[in-house]
């Protein structure tokens, strides 16, 4: 049997540009699909097909839709890059029954990837992928299994993926107020599909809009890779560190991330940014549901959640698992540590423009910069402080790591008693200031070690203590 060059991890299949992720494989990868989506939902449905800013995402896109098209469905392909999140609300809007689409989101500039949407618009279930990667290698084993429709074939219809997306936001957020109120408004779109959205959405009002970095340019030039991080956003903090603008708001590559930076030029990192979005809409716009939030993010959520007398859910790592259960809860919000947002009567996914729209709304509703909102947020909940460490390790030696943590039963952390474990998605223990946690990727040899505590002189020792417990130090 052929080895399966696709492998899905947390939202997609990803692999480098040539070496893995080429035509020969990406059409394998659509026609897995096809067949799937066909032993689903039936063949001759409408499936939505889109692509981001990436290096050929949009000769790849083609052949995806040429394969679900030779496969008897009824293919809508986008006809310029778009936000992932503007293809999934392109599937709700024609009741298709999924979609493709060619991205690789945050990835560095060689990588490209592939997420699949059900019906709902969101990740697939780790199930439904994997049922996809299941067919890859007998796909390829078979000459002619793949069934390609050709370029012009009438079942594919070409369409603009942003007039209906837009229109949506509009219904979502005041943007007539955010309009008015004169906001100095600075967007960083990191050269993704996320370009020239909040300069459209805000044109003709008091606020402005300045823009860097929203050519197509997919060799990213100037930053690691289009995550809104605080690690890639130097050129964006430095501009917001001039004082000219009231608040920075960045994307990453297929716009379903966002990124903030305050007034004074400092990155408000994932988990406090997710925090200010969940007092938003409880505290500012007095609305209530439960909140859904994976592992690795903040316990400013919980503590939210209390004041304000909601309900709190937690998940393993992943919008496959939080839009899930934000539709089984009717969640008003779900969050994950990586800065992607999902919200109540829009999506089961995470949006990155509609999160930064709400954040501008918050400013603007307020008249107070991210810095003072941050400062609301705090007297409810105290501060918190996070960091995370990638590390890189050995390849083949992720299972002598997990050996370690499985065997890890540390009595204390950086001189703090250990209060409780858990294995909900890795390996989390508790201490009375806060938490630490590891998660060894399913996809390449790393380890990711994550902390969040309550004084901002116990990150590192956290941290250090974390490289021991993992058998690093």
């Amino acid at each position: 049997m052929t080895e399966n060059p696709v492998h899905f991890g947390t939202d997609g299949w990803r692999a480098i540009i040539a070496e893995t992720f080429t035509f020969e494989n990406v059409m394998a990868c659509a026609q897995a699909a096809a067949d799937h989506f066909a032993a689903t939902y039936g063949k001759g449905q409408p499936m939505v097909v889109g692509y981001d800013t990436r290096f050929l995402s949009d000769e790849f896109a083609l052949s995806v839709a040429r394969v679900l098209a030779g496969n008897g469905f009824r293919v809508q392909l986008a006809n310029r890059p778009a936000p992932t999140p503007a293809l999934s609300y392109r599937i709700i809007e024609t009741q298709a029954c999924g979609g493709i689409v060619v991205t690789s989101s945050h990835n560095p500039f060689r990588w490209n990837g592939i997420k699949v949407k059900p019906h709902y618009g969101g990740s697939a279930s780790p199930e439904f992928v994997a049922e996809i990667e299941r067919r890859v290698p007998a796909i390829l084993a078979t000459p002619g299994a793949v069934k390609l429709a050709p370029s012009t074939a009438e079942s594919i219809e070409r369409f603009d993926p942003l007039p209906g997306y837009l229109a949506t936001l509009g219904e979502k957020v005041d943007i007539q107020r955010i309009k008015a109120a004169g906001l100095r408004v600075a967007v960083d779109p990191m050269y993704g599909s996320g370009a020239g959205l909040f300069e459209e959405l805000l044109a003709g009002g008091k606020s402005t809009v300045t823009e860097i970095h929203s050519e197509r340019n997919p060799a990213f030039p100037g930053i690691r890779a289009p995550e809104p991080i605080e690690s890639n956003l130097g050129e964006f903090m430095h501009l917001m560190a001039s004082r000219r603008y009231d608040i920075g708001i960045a994307n990453d590559g297929d716009a379903d991330r966002v990124g903030l930076v305050d007034e004074k030029g400092n990155y408000v990192d994932q988990l406090r940014a997710f925090a200010l979005l969940v007092n938003y809409m409880l505290g500012e716009r007095g609305l209530r549901g439960p909140i859904v939030k994976s592992v690795t993010t903040t316990n400013m959520a919980a503590l939210l959640a209390k004041h304000y007398g909601v309900d709190l859910f937690e998940t393993p790592v992943g919008f496959k698992h939080i839009g899930p259960l934000m539709m089984e809860k009717d969640a008003l919000i779900g969050g994950e540590e990586s800065g992607g947002y999902g919200f109540r009567g829009h999506l089961p996914e995470r949006d990155g423009i509609l999160a930064g729209l709400y954040l501008l709304d918050y400013a603007a509703a307020t008249g107070k910069p991210p810095s003072e909102l941050l400062e609301r947020v705090f007297q409810i909940t105290g501060p918190h402080y996070y960091e995370r460490i990638d590390i890189e390790l050995e390849p083949g030696s992720n299972e002598r790591f997990k050996a370690n943590l499985d065997a890890a039963r540390p009595g204390e952390i950086a001189g703090r008693p250990v209060r409780s474990s858990d294995r909900t998605d890795g390996w989390r223990f508790f201490i009375d200031e806060g938490w630490l946690l590891f998660r060894l990727s399913g996809t390449e040899p790393l380890l990711r070690i994550y902390t969040e505590v309550t004084a901002s002189t116990l990150v590192r020792p956290v941290l250090d203590a974390g490289r021991q417990i993992a058998g690093l130090a």
